[in-house]
């Protein structure tokens, strides 16, 4: 199953996880090949930030909006980029954040789980209740596939909903972590893990501690590392000995040569992911 993958990626590479959040204006001027198009620049980007980071990053996350911007061109885009990354047998986190009811979840299920967008994650939105995930299951049981469900988030905005308080003291975002870690035991792996992670935030680190004590068998996709302004001991207290979760950078990792002047922009990406990486291990063993 791909969370055994992903467990075994980070014990082996670590935890970071890049995120493609490609957009054309991070490109630097001088890659762009004008007779190309948007799409085409970007995938060629990608193609060098993966290769320049697959020995240390444990996963890739795709943020399908990006490519949906520049249209068809984009699509193909993003596409290729996931082709990619299966040719060089590296993992991918769709993140589409699909979150509708039964019939549309199939199609959203079988677009992202087979066929031209096929990711081996993907993540999901609950709010509409269990009938907008169930039918993920069965990429789960048929192809090892895996989900992120968003629990509680990076974002500021995470404090409007996420946060209100149930009637019995807990808060909404304790609601979803425990209706999806206990429809997640029939998926468990054999690290541990289900294949029905959570989003978890770095970025609010009051009640870390609490919630990684609280979902054990569940594998975290931790967003909000270094652009959003996580750090690395913010970040440690979600993780297990070190697994247990993927740390997400974006633009942390893509804009690296901008604060790397005389460094290419893929050798940049690199330098980024060894620290992240170094400074996450260094403020886990601190734990």
């Amino acid at each position: 199953m791909q969370m055994d993958r992903l467990y075994e990626a980070v014990e082996a590479k670590g935890p970071v996880c890049v995120g493609l959040d490609t957009d054309f204006s991070y490109l630097p001027k001088e890659f762009v090949d004008s007779s190309l198009t948007a799409g085409e620049n970007i995938f060629r980007f990608n193609k060098e930030i993966i290769e320049a980071t697959k020995d240390v990053a444990g996963c890739y996350k795709v943020q399908i909006a990006y490519y949906e911007s520049y249209g068809l061109d984009g699509m193909l885009a993003y596409k290729n980029t996931l082709a990619y990354l299966r040719e060089k047998n590296l993992i991918a986190i769709a993140d589409v954040k699909r979150g509708d009811i039964a019939k549309t979840a199939e199609m959203y299920a079988k677009a992202h789980f087979d066929g031209d967008f096929e990711a081996d994650f993907m993540t999901l939105a609950p709010y509409m209740g269990m009938d907008s995930i169930e039918p993920y299951t069965k990429y789960m049981k048929e192809k090892g596939k895996g989900v992120f469900v968003l629990c509680r988030t990076s974002n500021g905005g995470a404090k409007d909903f996420e946060y209100e308080k149930l009637a019995d003291g807990r808060h909404v975002y304790d609601l979803v972590g425990d209706k999806m870690t206990a429809f997640g035991e029939d998926y468990m792996g054999q690290h541990g893990y289900s294949s029905i992670g959570l989003v978890i935030g770095g970025t609010h680190i009051e009640e870390a501690k609490e919630i990684r004590a609280k979902y054990k068998n569940a594998f975290f996709l931790i967003p909000g590392y270094g652009a959003q302004g996580g750090k690395a001991e913010d970040i440690a207290q979600y993780l297990s000995n070190g697994n247990g979760g993927t740390v997400n950078s974006s633009r942390g990792i893509l804009l690296a040569y901008k604060k790397q002047p005389g460094t290419g922009f893929a050798e940049a990406a690199y330098n980024e992911c060894v620290n992240m990486k170094g400074a996450i291990a260094d403020a886990c063993s601190k734990l």
